[in-house]
């Protein structure tokens, strides 16, 4: 949160997170949310496993970072391999260890009866590395659900639940929160969808086209370093 306001409080997320946080999932935060007035990271770990400690009854097969492994301590977990018990099957962005094997052996358990529930850990298209756009999480989570024919349960942005959240942990209401982030879809969209107002920042994986699309971002801003000025014109506004 930026400055105390009354019934106003800032959620950061992509560039900020980075800056303001301790590692998460080999260093970056494109799926989780930094909330309220202290540092606090809600990531798509720490819901999944509430979500599967409620909902599964079995272990979970994991296909996530080894970093992000740790995170699941908590979680009865199985190897991929072996299938037999598995009861979800649990899915985050994994860059280059991505592989038409691995897609086929998750693919193949999907089919099964019963089938396991896939689990997405946020539904991110693309992040901007080093050396260029490259695909996160969500574009693989598709394919597995086109060719299985299923729908998997989202425990990151964009997901409502994930807002939900979110807004629950830090104890507002979403018309007295405001998103900032630079995915126009994940981090615009998904806050606009439960009530919330989004400011787009045009820095990490922004592109120009984001502003001709169907989501509308309440405000944008050129840098992040732009944002205590923003904010305290919407103080000094209200």
């Amino acid at each position: 949160m930026l400055g105390e306001v009354r019934e106003s409080t800032v959620s950061v997320s992509g560039q900020v997170a980075k800056l303001r946080a301790t590692e998460y999932a080999r260093g970056d935060f494109r799926h989780a949310l930094v909330i309220g007035n202290t540092v606090k990271i809600l990531t798509p770990p720490v819901a999944a496993t509430q979500w599967l400690s409620n909902h599964t009854d079995g272990p979970a097969a994991l296909v996530v970072p080894d970093a992000t492994r740790e995170d699941f301590s908590r979680v009865e977990t199985i190897a991929l391999g072996d299938s037999d018990a598995v009861a979800a099957i649990v899915v985050g962005d994994i860059g280059d260890i991505w592989s038409y094997p691995l897609l086929n052996d998750i693919f193949r358990l999907l089919m099964r009866t019963p089938a396991p529930q896939l689990i997405a850990l946020g539904m991110t298209r693309y992040w901007r590395a080093e050396d260029g756009l490259r695909l996160d999480v969500a574009p693989f989570i598709k394919a597995l659900e086109h060719a299985a024919d299923c729908t998997s349960v989202v425990l990151g942005k964009p997901s409502p639940d994930f807002f939900g959240i979110a807004l629950d942990t830090i104890g507002c209401k979403a018309v007295e929160t405001v998103m900032i982030g630079d995915d126009i879809a994940t981090d615009i969209g998904g806050a606009q969808e439960v009530g919330m107002k989004g400011v787009l920042v045009k820095t990490g994986k922004y592109l120009p086209q984001d502003l001709s699309g169907t989501i509308r971002p309440d405000a944008t801003l050129d840098s992040i370093a732009l944002l205590p000025d923003w904010w305290q014109a919407q103080v000094a506004a209200m």
